[in-house]
């Protein structure tokens, strides 16, 4: 049951609330890649320079979940989330005015440490304030974010970045963030503290280790990360490299992949309540394995099948996660939730961050700036899909 009981309309205002907040910090992730390409070519760096610039904003997001994990609960939800998207805004800006790559990696570091946690505190926000019953259906609202981040951050973001250069997007999100913080001091809820005394680092771990079922939901985010982010990172750089797309072609991708899932997101929520959230998830992962095959073996085609393909991959590999972040939310008690979702958060990140690593130890780059051997990748995705679909059935609710 729901700590923090709100009204019908106050519940509404906290979900558009808390959404607005994971599309800055998406839009701020997402926003990168995209702009691979680009910064390949401005700041002279390669493939697995790049891949490093992904990977430091998840293996820095790891990290700070994972410290954050023992302090969660000691303090109230409001304040922490107030304090956590501020960091965030000013490591956004951050990026912006990054001057060279080393400044810019450490930009990203700064950003993946409280975008990390935001999204961690995000979701147990939804945990204390939303019932279980209604709660597939607020985590897809929330995550509609990707959605709209897609839709509209991304295509804003390279239209920005193409007229202008790489830093506008970064401003374009900070920008917004500051005016999502003026409504987050007006309307966000207070949720108290939900652990007293002393921090314990031992007590800490073996509440959240010790459980079973808490293995189990780690599990199956580690591999949906490991499926997703080996791909998404080298879809830019593959569709300009090897499928024959233009720079100013790849916004299309992210606009007709998020108007697709910025409808199919709130209803992968209501179908995980209505037919439970670990059967969602495994008929969306089985269902998703044919697009992961697809983008990472496609040859040089029109723009409109690529377009087929990429939101295809957009709706389903996105939507496997609104189920899956719904049934991890309800898989610890409610005392023990913020501490269990900060470190969820941290091993996620980390997942995401050897997700965006690993596929630079086999990929290359080739003559005329093609991306060899993604197809390896591919396979790899789809072999984690498979676990992710095994672990769904194991993970019980709890709360």
């Amino acid at each position: 049951m729901a700590t923090t009981l709100l009204t019908h309309h106050r519940e509404k205002q906290l979900i558009l609330l808390l959404a607005g907040m994971q599309f800055c910090h998406i839009v701020d992730f997402m926003i990168l890649m995209p702009l691979g390409p680009q910064l390949m070519r401005l700041l002279h760096i390669s493939p697995a320079d790049f891949g490093r610039l992904v990977s430091a904003y998840t293996l820095a997001a790891g990290a700070a979940g994972f410290a954050t994990a023992f302090v969660i609960d000691h303090f109230d939800r409001r304040r922490m989330l107030l304090a956590i998207f501020g960091g965030f805004l000013l490591a956004t800006l951050a990026c912006g005015l990054a001057r060279d790559y080393d400044s810019l990696l450490l930009a990203r570091l700064l950003a993946g440490a409280f975008g990390g946690i935001l999204g961690a505190n995000v979701m147990a926000y939804l945990g204390d304030c939303i019932p279980e019953e209604r709660r597939g259906a607020a985590t897809g609202r929330v995550m509609a974010a990707f959605s709209l981040a897609a839709v509209a951050g991304v295509p804003l973001g390279l239209f920005l970045a193409v007229h202008f250069n790489w830093r506008a997007p970064f401003f374009f999100v900070g920008g917004t963030g500051v005016l999502l913080g003026i409504a987050a001091l007006r309307l966000l809820p207070s949720v108290p503290a939900r652990a007293a005394g002393p921090l314990e680092l031992r007590g800490t771990l073996q509440a959240v280790f010790g459980v079973g079922n808490h293995w189990r939901a780690f599990g199956l985010i580690a591999a949906l990360m490991l499926a997703g982010f080996s791909v998404i990172p080298f879809i830019s750089p593959y569709m300009v490299g090897n499928v024959g797309l233009t720079e100013a072609q790849l916004p299309f991708i992210y606009l007709a992949g998020g108007l697709a899932t910025l409808f199919t997101a709130p209803l992968i929520g209501r179908l995980a309540d209505r037919h439970g959230k670990a059967r969602t998830v495994q008929a969306v992962c089985a269902l998703s394995l044919l697009p992961l095959f697809l983008i990472t073996h496609l040859p040089p085609v029109a723009l409109p099948l690529v377009l087929m393909v990429s939101t295809l991959f957009m709706v389903l590999v996105s939507g496997r996660l609104i189920p899956a972040m719904a049934l991890v939310t309800s898989a610890s008690s409610p005392a023990l939730r913020g501490r269990f979702l900060s470190m969820n958060a941290a091993l996620q990140q980390l997942a995401a961050s050897a997700a965006a690593f690993l596929p630079t130890l086999v990929l290359a780059q080739g003559a005329g700036g093609r991306l060899l051997h993604y197809e390896l990748v591919g396979y790899g995705a789809m072999g984690m899909t498979l676990l992710a679909l095994w672990l769904a059935g194991k993970v019980e609710v709890r709360s």
